[in-house]
């Protein structure tokens, strides 16, 4: 079963998760169309494969997934969160792409469906580079996920979730 999405539409209505990650098209197409662009289909790795990464400043890796899961369980150390179901999720994942052009955008979520379901729609629109952590958080089908692995996390405050996006962007992180 897939996750429902539950922004705001134009009328203040829920949106579809297709005219959620269709609302970032423009920007994405402007922004992220290039012509050595070359993919089939977004990567994948574990989540050890991306705590690695993401502490050799090889990626850059957001946790997708909401602000109760986040308070709930904490986010992957290492990572930023930007919520999927935020009406500027695609917008902020573009500020991210232009900051840092060569570095892949590595995503997770709780069990690795809808970091799965994003990154395969989001590089099926142009976004380029972007990698699936296919066992998520808390794990499931794919692996054991982020937790079970015993991978080091921070406290998921919202205060925390805006620290570590400032320095991101200011490139302190």
């Amino acid at each position: 079963m897939r996750p429902h999405v539950t922004t705001n539409g134009a009328n203040g209505a829920p949106a579809t998760r297709r005219a959620f990650l269709a609302a970032g098209l423009a920007f994405a197409m402007i922004a992220l169309m290039s012509p050595d662009r070359a993919s089939a289909k977004p990567q994948a790795m574990t989540a050890p494969e991306a705590y690695e990464a993401a502490k050799a400043g090889e990626i850059v890796l957001v946790d997708i997934r909401r602000p109760e899961e986040w308070a709930e369980t904490g986010i992957a150390e290492g990572a930023v969160a930007l919520d999927m179901t935020a009406p500027d999720f695609v917008k902020q994942l573009v500020e991210i792409r232009r900051k840092f052009p060569k570095k892949p955008i590595a995503m997770i979520c709780r069990t690795g469906n809808r970091s799965n379901y994003a990154t395969t729609t989001l590089d099926r629109q142009g976004f380029p580079g972007l990698i699936d952590v296919k066992e998520g958080m808390a794990g499931g089908p794919n692996g054991p996920g982020w937790l079970k692995r015993g991978l080091p996390i921070y406290e998921g405050t919202p205060e925390n979730v805006k620290e570590r996006l400032d320095a991101l962007m200011k490139g302190s992180q």
